[in-house]
């Protein structure tokens, strides 16, 4: 048995060039929000009072050259999605770039990611809701 909890996770942080050009990158990836933004730091989460991604400024930061070991990846992520295949142009259309290995990709900072296929036994992801139809003349009581 594990002993009592010491602590939670907090944030997964991923050092960078570019906090926040990172940061819309992973929260257009991830569908979550910018929580958190300062000239040094930015966090994507689902609330401000979540566990999320940050982004560190890091001046001189070298990415990993994968899956040449000369600047060795420290961490990836394994990125949950529906549809590997769909989901690979999407990505690319975001700014991430394709590496060697099966849905394996690198954010516009470098960083390995791989895309894979949610496992049976998780949770299916929610459903987008379709964006409604313009009403000719717009909706009754002045939406749309």
């Amino acid at each position: 048995m594990i002993g009592s909890m010491i602590g939670r996770m907090h944030h997964v942080v991923l050092d960078c060039p570019d906090p926040a050009a990172l940061a819309a990158f992973y929260s257009a990836l991830l569908g979550l929000p910018v929580t958190y933004s300062d000239d040094d730091w930015v966090v994507v989460a689902a609330s401000g009072t979540t566990s999320g991604l940050a982004f560190q400024r890091a001046l001189g930061n070298q990415p990993p050259t994968w899956p040449d070991p000369a600047i060795p990846q420290q961490i990836h992520l394994d990125i949950m999605v529906e549809d590997v295949a769909a989901a690979g142009p999407r990505v690319l259309a975001l700014g991430a770039v394709r590496l060697d290995g099966p849905d394996v990709y690198a954010d516009p900072a470098g960083h390995p990611f791989c895309l894979i296929r949610r496992p049976a036994g998780c949770h299916p992801f929610p459903r987008t809701p379709e964006p409604r139809p313009a009403w000719p003349g717009g909706w009754p009581g002045g939406e749309g």
